[in-house]
């Protein structure tokens, strides 16, 4: 049995998928895959799913969701039922590689780490392998809930930077043909992240593309300044300066 959070909440066994239908059972469910192996009292559980307005039979209700939660996890693992007691609540005890969402974690730790020392071949394979794990954005329907919000904030900031890293081992094994095309679409979607920025100027010098790596530098400079008043970071002037001098050969690979 698998819980997949990097989207949709869901529950994987084999081909089979598992969706919990009730919103509040979700949250709840949702709430303690986030936490997986660590224990979600009854107060966090309160706040996750009603805020500062819990019904008075709130306890009740709780006790009853998880008691629906286990008859559906039973019916996806008969013999194990994931959903343990703990004071001062429940924990959900899951087995290694059960979910995707530490997954992704191993794969950027390895990613980073084969990029430090140089092995920037295997870094990518690593970054795109946790990217590929993300299927939509994170539990976006169950949204609201402090353990899930700091979750999500979290996974999404991780993810950007898996982007930000993969990018640079691709530039560092000369992929950067194949980034121009991703790397407009990340820049229009994240127009503040200057390091894209830089990445599209650098890809598009490298692909023979001098002047429109120079218009890039020209918009994110109007962009930078009319909306936040500021000039383009030190990395971006560089690198503007040195594809204004056209000398290759003082043009980083990656920065």
């Amino acid at each position: 049995m698998r819980f997949e959070i990097l989207g949709s909440l869901r529950i994987t066994d084999g081909q089979d998928v598992f969706t919990v239908t009730a919103p509040k059972m979700e949250s709840l469910l949702a709430a303690l895959a986030v936490r997986a192996e660590d224990v979600v009292s009854m107060d966090q559980m309160r706040i996750e799913i009603w805020g500062d307005g819990p019904p008075r039979r709130a306890a009740a209700t709780l006790h009853v969701y998880i008691s629906q939660l286990r008859k559906l996890l039973g019916r996806v693992d008969q013999d194990h039922s994931p959903i343990v007691t703990r004071f001062p609540g429940y924990v959900l005890e899951i087995g290694d590689g059960s979910l995707d969402a530490h997954e992704f974690q191993r794969f950027a730790r390895q990613g980073r780490s084969a990029f430090r020392v140089g092995r920037y071949q295997e870094a990518s394979v690593a970054l795109h392998r946790a990217l590929a794990l993300w299927r939509g954005t994170v539990l976006g329907e169950l949204r609201g809930g402090p353990i899930v919000d700091e979750f999500a904030t979290w996974a999404e900031e991780t993810r950007l930077e898996c982007v930000e890293w993969g990018n640079e081992a691709d530039l560092m094994i000369g992929r950067h043909r194949e980034l121009v095309g991703p790397l407009y679409a990340l820049v229009n979607k994240h127009p503040l992240i200057e390091a894209f920025h830089r990445q599209l100027m650098l890809a598009l010098y490298r692909s023979d593309r001098r002047a429109d790596a120079l218009q890039v530098f020209q918009r994110v400079r109007s962009l930078l300044d009319r909306e936040l008043g500021i000039a383009p970071c030190r990395a971006l002037h560089e690198l503007h300066q040195r594809i204004l001098a056209d000398d290759g050969s003082r043009v980083p690979a990656a920065a």
